[in-house]
């Protein structure tokens, strides 16, 4: 379902924009469960509603070879994509804060044209603790320099896994906007499991492209959070 709503989305706030899509794409996605469940594709009356020609693609997509690549050539958003993986063997904290800061600007530098971006990091947002960007486990993390970075002059969709924060998904979605310290709304999806889509800096467009998105997909659980 994440793949749905967040394409269903993209989909919703793209037009008339020149989307640039960063990936965040891991080394060893190949070997892991993230966006695999997919049963929601077999209950067609259910959910196919919500936006058809996108659920029938994703019909397709999920009997071939499911990756990033497939989903860009599927034609399902229209973007510059950043593909490149995240380098995450690096040998120490100082060499693998030096790899990503060295793949972060690639990707600011890719997505200069584009006037709305999105990230799509597999576990979200994470603080900007230097210990935190010389972590392995980062590789999977968008930090909070690279969320602002990406939003600058421009509205940015950064994609959050929710976690187990202390006070609850509430609270958690709070401590975000808090830290943002800017302009920002949350689209909360919790069909299956709970995500949010952070827009920051969104413009008057983007703001009333949100709104509606959110009321046509309240059938899966998406509703724009309020305080």
């Amino acid at each position: 379902m994440g793949d749905y709503v967040k394409l269903g989305l993209l989909r919703a706030l793209a037009p008339g924009r020149r989307l640039g899509v960063a990936w965040y794409f891991h080394p060893d996605e190949a070997h892991n469960s993230d966006g695999r469940h997919t049963a929601y594709l077999s209950n067609p009356e259910r959910w196919r509603h919500l936006d058809p020609e996108l659920f029938d693609a994703l019909q397709r997509l999920v009997t071939g070879i499911r990756s990033v690549a497939a989903i860009e050539h599927a034609g399902l958003v229209d973007a510059t994509f950043h593909r490149t993986a995240i380098p995450s063997e690096g040998t120490g904290r100082s060499a693998r804060t030096a790899d990503r800061s060295r793949w972060f600007a690639e990707v600011e530098e890719a997505l200069r044209p584009c006037d709305l971006v999105f990230a799509d990091p597999d576990n979200g947002l994470v603080d900007d603790g230097p210990e935190r960007r010389g972590n392995r486990k980062h590789a999977k993390q968008i930090s909070l320099q690279e969320a602002l970075a990406l939003a600058r002059d421009r509205p940015a969709l950064i994609y959050h896994h929710n976690t187990r924060f202390n006070g609850g998904h509430d609270r958690e979605v709070e401590h975000w906007l808090t830290q943002f310290g800017q302009h920002a709304l949350a689209v909360r999806a919790s069909a299956f499991s709970c995500r949010t889509f952070f827009i920051l800096n969104p413009d008057d467009v983007i703001s009333s492209r949100v709104e509606r998105f959110c009321d046509a997909w309240v059938a899966a659980r998406v509703r724009l959070h309020t305080v």
